[in-house]
């Protein structure tokens, strides 16, 4: 979650849906070709909202109603791209609006990568996080429709999201929607609102000095609330077919490039 994500939250005590787009910074080392130092994301946090189904049915509306109101506002520039860039992006973006988004857990997400005949550079296994060729190869596996994978191991996500309770396993609600040529697009989850299973988590962290003023929020009670973020490059790069982020932004900046 975002210092503006924290800033919805408070927002949340008067608004039941409040949406944020602005710049957003990343510090790790990375050069890849979906990743900025600085980039655009658009940030929501919804209240009274109890269930991943409900949270992904945002995040699928925002999606589809987004891309519907670029084909028809800007379609010369649209097709511009898919001409020379991205021959048959087309009749691909018009089978994901078509289309409900599929939802795997986590866990069939591994034992559908496990079974894979691709070799892959990261080998999947259960508590792992997934990298860019396994997303991309389960987007393939699904029929190139943009597919919800739910339930992450609870030691893979930060520790605002909401228990799921189940036992060995030990999953959170938490959801990634990976797209076609992309991978990751949105990453959102309900957020824990009960405030003994946050001082819980955060003890066995060690982090109850570092944010008690985040347990602070929640002692006289809270809401049921779920939000998510959406890349607005990568956006981008999956309705316009570019290949790499750092052609989808005028000034791209990334480590050890921070033109003006």
């Amino acid at each position: 979650m975002t210092v503006r994500g924290l800033e919805n939250f408070f927002k949340l005590r008067a608004f039941t849906q409040v949406f944020t787009f602005g710049p957003t910074f990343r510090a790790e080392n990375s050069q890849s070709r979906r990743h900025l130092a600085e980039f655009y994301m658009v940030e929501a946090e919804i209240s009274f909202i109890e269930s991943l189904q409900d949270l992904m049915k945002v995040m699928e509306g925002l999606f589809k109603s987004a891309t519907l109101t670029v084909l028809s506002n800007c379609p010369e520039d649209v097709e511009l791209c898919h001409k020379f860039i991205a021959p048959g992006l087309k009749d691909r973006l018009e089978h994901m609006l078509k289309n409900n988004f599929l939802i795997i857990s986590y866990t069939e997400a591994v034992e559908i990568l496990k079974q894979a005949s691709q070799n892959f550079t990261f080998t999947p296994e259960w508590g792992i996080d997934l990298h860019t060729e396994h997303e991309k190869y389960l987007v393939k596996h699904c029929g190139n429709i943009p597919v919800f994978v739910i339930n992450y191991p609870l030691a893979l996500k930060p520790f605002y999201m909401r228990d799921n309770e189940d036992g060995p396993q030990h999953t959170v609600a938490a959801v990634d929607l990976l797209v076609p040529g992309v991978g990751e697009l949105f990453g959102g989850s309900l957020r824990e609102e009960r405030y003994r299973f946050l001082e819980q988590r955060l003890a066995r962290l060690g982090l109850i000095e570092a944010y008690q003023w985040y347990l602070d929020l929640r002692q006289f009670g809270s809401v049921p609330h779920g939000g998510f973020g959406m890349g607005f490059e990568r956006y981008l790069q999956c309705i316009l077919g570019i290949d790499n982020i750092k052609d989808v932004i005028p000034f791209p900046r990334f480590t050890h490039s921070c033109l003006l």
